[in-house]
């Protein structure tokens, strides 16, 4: 065979490589997404209420698919972030934006770096306070120095190692109890008392919407490297999304199967958490796999933690150069980065290690901003400025009407639900 032959026709194993090689911003979306929302909210929601809430997991993940969508589709079309586009339609459209990502980075920065350093205290016996400081100052020094290529490649080996590992568990634990009687749930779901979880679990399910911006913006530095189509970046998002949902239903079935029924619940405590989390693998994997899995969980939601500060840090130090016509800054970047740790540092420091109750608070805020970020999104893909081929169908029309609908009704039966317990 001629080499010009080969150069022609590449290989099964080139193509396969090239199109690794173009994953990315829906990896490290997808990486954002499994940190609290995964390993804390639908693993309690499986250990408490066992399988009761899996459709609510599958429902929002669908009623949220549009909005996160444009992230994608929106910078492919036009070859400009989501925030282009929010200025497009006016300027205070991206001042919206701009007040409300700035409370979402402090609240979603202060969660997942206390959950980072409530792991660590599985290897550091120092306390969570100043772990969540390490875990901050170890984030910053990353981004400094690599800033997106670092991300780009180590998520994707993280990625995949804790999705094995957390298969493999839900297996085991599938086969453990394979034939034994199957235990009633004795604790109801869908209490009243219970609403203020189920908005929790819904706010970071897969992610808070905002996130839908960072795709956006990794996708645009995506590009500086390599040509990057239409075809390949819904590719790659849809690859990321789907991922996050089903991984959800991972980390719930492992919670139902393992700890469901037992009498035991998660611990307030961030150190207390940890062991919990770990032990519900080291059970139906062996205890010898202890220090692997939290190692790989570890590693996880540090680089949840790296996304996150990188993900929004970089939505804002783009919001401000657009609003204010300035250059692209390096050192305003990172001073966003510093700002917002500090203001998360403060924020863990409030909560005195109390893991579960920051968690609450960071995704009870995120739910109720969903309906304000999902319209801005709605808004744009509907939007006239956007060529016809580009803007939403029919079905993603009703698909986001939908989602709408769901939110603003959740939010106003969280409101009053908050109202009657004052």
């Amino acid at each position: 065979m001629s080499s010009s032959h080969i150069i022609k026709h590449p290989s099964k194993v080139i193509r396969f490589r090239q199109g690794i090689a173009n994953l990315g911003p829906g990896i490290l979306m997808a990486a954002a997404a499994i940190g609290a929302s995964h390993l804390v909210a639908s693993t309690r929601a499986g250990a408490e209420y066992g399988w009761q809430l899996a459709w609510l997991v599958l429902a929002v993940n669908l009623v949220k698919y549009p909005f996160f969508a444009a992230g994608a589709r929106y910078t492919a079309a036009t070859g400009e972030s989501l925030l282009h586009g929010y200025q497009r339609q006016g300027k205070g459209y991206l001042v919206l934006f701009s007040l409300l990502n700035s409370v979402a980075a402090v609240a979603s920065t202060a969660g997942v770096c206390m959950l980072t350093a409530a792991l660590l205290t599985q290897f550091v016996p120092l306390s969570i306070d100043i772990l969540a400081a390490l875990v901050l100052v170890s984030s910053l020094l990353l981004l400094i120095i690599g800033h997106y290529k670092w991300l780009d490649s180590i998520t994707k080996i993280i990625m995949f190692t804790l999705t094995l590992t957390t298969l493999i568990a839900v297996v085991l634990a599938w086969a453990h109890q394979w034939g034994q009687p199957q235990i009633t749930s004795t604790a109801d779901a869908w209490q009243w008392a219970n609403v203020g979880f189920l908005v929790a679990m819904m706010g970071w399910m897969p992610a808070p919407i905002e996130v839908s911006t960072w795709n956006s913006v990794w996708l645009l530095e995506k590009q500086k490297s390599q040509s990057i189509n239409a075809k390949q970046a819904v590719f790659d998002f849809n690859l990321g999304y789907v991922t996050t949902a089903i991984l959800a239903l991972v980390f719930l079935a492992l919670g139902a199967l393992v700890m469901h029924g037992s009498g035991e619940q998660f611990s307030d405590s961030g150190s207390q958490f940890a062991n919990q989390l770990i032990s519900l693998y080291s059970q139906v994997m062996g205890e010898h796999s202890r220090y692997l899995i939290a190692t790989v969980a570890l590693l996880c939601i540090f680089s949840t933690t790296v996304t996150v500060i990188d993900g929004y840090s970089r939505t804002l130090n783009l919001a401000w150069q657009l609003l204010n016509k300035s250059a692209d800054s390096s050192l305003r970047l990172n001073s966003i980065m510093l700002f917002i740790s500090l203001l998360g540092l403060g924020l863990i420091l409030f909560f005195k290690g109390a893991l579960l109750p920051l968690l609450e608070f960071v995704m009870i805020l995120a739910f109720m901003t969903t309906v304000i970020f999902a319209w801005l999104n709605f808004r744009l893909m509907t939007s006239k400025h956007l060529p016809k081929h580009h803007r939403y169908g029919p079905n993603m029309v009703r698909l986001s009407w939908l989602g709408l609908i769901y939110f603003i009704g959740f939010s106003s039966i969280f409101i009053f639900w908050y109202l009657t317990k004052l």
